[in-house]
């Protein structure tokens, strides 16, 4: 154990450069911002107490992925399964009777973006993420060692404390099943300033006709915790202004990109004046129109996480 005072300063602060990619790495593998937090910090006070035993053979780097991908695995085994809506069976009507939270399931949360998003902006998309829960979880490590941080296949092995052809054999197969979430991925647009600026002017004025120019005809919704999703613009506005007629006269308030893609923090009005938080928005792009809203309702975690407040002002 290292006890100077004169070196636990640099030396703990090195490995703290590596806190944010390694919560990049995190939380692809555990779908959640919070276990991943949790994970990255877990990860860099093992480090510490073991420095005495770091001698040096590996670059500190990969020691501290060693170290973060057994923590990974080890909360991979605790739990189940992160998920989206629409990994749990086929849209539903949009009416109130189908809208049902289910206790048992465990949902996959947005992350704000990282610094470096503009390089990696597609490895961390919502439907990416949740494609990667359905990997084995060593699996799951492989390919975002390989495809996404571009390790090389040796270099994983070592990591991983097995061979080579181990390696590449857990990354075919990963690659064969996640072939079909990258290709749609590919498809995503950047962000659209003025068109984002005109959503959020259409849904405060709850503009039906603004709203079905800004939306795409096979658009799909879905609003964890609860396991209804919408698919197609007609559903969509339905829903909107039938069942969830109350989030008129919402105020859209921007705030940070959420995995790679435009997020809003939605507040609706309150009973006695002011606003409530109702829902982190996150929105992906296609074709210049919004094909997907995911409507992250547990506004108590992820407001502040965001930046937002838990109230406003009319």
């Amino acid at each position: 154990m290292v006890n100077s005072s004169t070196t636990a300063a640099p030396a703990f602060g090195e490995l703290e450069q590596h806190r944010s990619e390694l919560t990049g790495y995190c939380y692809r593998m555990l779908g959640s911002p919070f276990d991943a937090e949790d994970a990255v910090q877990d990860t860099l006070v093992r480090a510490w107490k073991s420095l005495d035993g770091f001698e040096g053979r590996a670059a500190l780097r990969s020691w501290l992925y060693r170290i973060a991908t057994n923590v990974c695995l080890d909360m991979l085994r605790a739990g189940r399964r992160r998920a989206r809506p629409m990994d749990l069976g086929p849209s539903g009507a949009p009416i109130l009777e189908n809208l049902n939270t289910l206790p048992e399931v465990t949902w996959i949360e947005p992350i704000p973006d990282p610094a470096e998003v503009a390089v990696e902006r597609d490895t961390i998309r919502l439907a990416f993420v949740a494609a990667l829960q359905h990997l084995p979880p060593k699996q799951r490590a492989v390919l975002i060692l390989c495809e996404v941080l571009h390790w090389r296949a040796t270099e994983v092995a070592e990591l991983l404390e097995t061979s080579v052809a181990s390696v590449n054999s857990a990354l075919q197969r990963a690659r064969a099943t996640l072939g079909e979430a990258e290709a749609a991925e590919e498809d995503s647009d950047d962000v659209d300033t003025a068109m984002l600026e005109r959503y959020v002017a259409a849904f405060e004025a709850y503009d039906l006709e603004a709203l079905t120019q800004l939306i795409r005809e096979d658009a799909t919704q879905s609003m964890p915790p609860f396991d209804l999703w919408l698919s197609g613009r007609d559903d969509i506005l339905t829903w909107w202004f039938g069942p969830g007629i109350g989030c008129q006269g919402s105020r859209v308030v921007p705030t940070r990109m959420a995995n790679g893609s435009p997020a809003f923090g939605q507040y609706k009005p309150a009973d006695g004046g002011g606003y409530e938080p109702w829902a982190l928005q996150v929105l992906e792009l296609e074709g210049g129109k919004i094909r997907e809203f995911t409507f992250f309702l547990g506004t108590e975690r992820l407001f502040p996480l965001f930046g937002l407040p838990l109230e406003l002002e009319a």
